[in-house]
C-alpha cells in the first residue's frame, strides 16, 4: 500500500496531504529530513481472515512508506502535521525569499 499524496503551494507554505483510510493517526509517522518527506506506518487488519468463505479479498494491510521530494526554500523545523477523516496533512512554512520569488510583471 503506499498512500494517495497532491502537494501544492500557497502563498506563505508547501502543503501535502495524504490519504489514509483505514488507518489511525497512532499508527502513522511524519519525518522530513532536508528536502525529502516521509509517511510511514502500518494498516492493521480489522480481524483474523481463517474463514474459507471469502469471495474475494483486495483490501491490502501491512507497513507502508511513501516518500516525495518538496521544493527548496522551506522552514522544514517549522513543519505541522494534522490529520482528520483519514487525510494527514502536512504544511511546511516557506521562507521569506521563497515568498518573495513569485511577483508579477508589469506588461508594457
Amino acid at each position: 500500500m503506499a498512500p494517495s499524496v497532491d502537494i501544492y503551494e500557497e502563498e506563505d507554505a508547501v502543503v501535502v496531504k495524504a490519504e489514509l483510510p483505514g488507518i489511525g493517526k497512532e499508527d502513522v509517522e511524519v519525518d522530513i529530513s532536508d528536502d525529502l518527506l516521509t509517511i510511514s506506518g502500518e494498516k492493521k487488519t480489522e480481524e483474523k481472515i481463517e474463514r474459507k468463505d471469502y469471495h474475494r479479498i483486495e483490501r491490502s494491510f501491512g507497513k507502508f512508506s511513501r516518500s516525495v521530494r518538496l521544493p527548496g526554500d522551506i522552514l522544514t523545523e517549522q513543519a505541522k502535521a494534522s490529520f482528520k477523516e483519514g487525510v494527514l496533512e502536512v504544511r511546511i512554512p516557506k521562507t521569506e525569499a521563497a515568498k518573495q520569488k513569485k511577483r508579477r510583471i508589469e506588461i508594457e
